[in-house]
Order: C-alpha cells, then sequence, then structure tokens
C-alpha cells in the first residue's frame, strides 16, 4: 500500500502535464489562425467575466455569513 500514492500521483502528473501541453498548443494554434487581436479581446472578456464572479460571490458570502450571525471583523 506504500507505492499507491506514488503511482497514481505519477499518472495523474503525467496525465494533467499531457492535458495542459495540448492545451496550450490548442490555444497558441487557435490564435495563430484567428489572430492576436480577438484573441486578447476574449482574454480580456473572460478576465472581466472572473473578476465579476469573484466580487459577486465574495459579497453574497460576506452577506450570507454576517446573517447567519458570524463576526467577520478584524
Amino acid at each position: 500500500m506504500d507505492w499507491v500514492p506514488f503511482v497514481f500521483g505519477t499518472i495523474k502528473v503525467v496525465a494533467l502535464g499531457t492535458g495542459m501541453f495540448f492545451a496550450i498548443k490548442w490555444h497558441y494554434d487557435q490564435g495563430k489562425k484567428i489572430g492576436m487581436r480577438a484573441v486578447l479581446r476574449a482574454s480580456a472578456k473572460m478576465v472581466a467575466i472572473f473578476v465579476l464572479a469573484v466580487v459577486i460571490l465574495g459579497t453574497v458570502t460576506f452577506g450570507l455569513s454576517s446573517m447567519l450571525g458570524l463576526d467577520l471583523s478584524y
């Protein structure tokens, strides 16, 4: 049983590494095909959506925790 985490960990690292390589390669190829301007515009939209989602999630979490009586002050 001592070898199980090492084997599964190695398989996980290889699978995720391979997936990341092909994801980066695909996005790079799409950027060359579509154009850098469109890729930057799409990236900016995704960053804006992510930041908005984080702000909304933080606000909802803070409101809910305050409503439940948790003290969040420093």
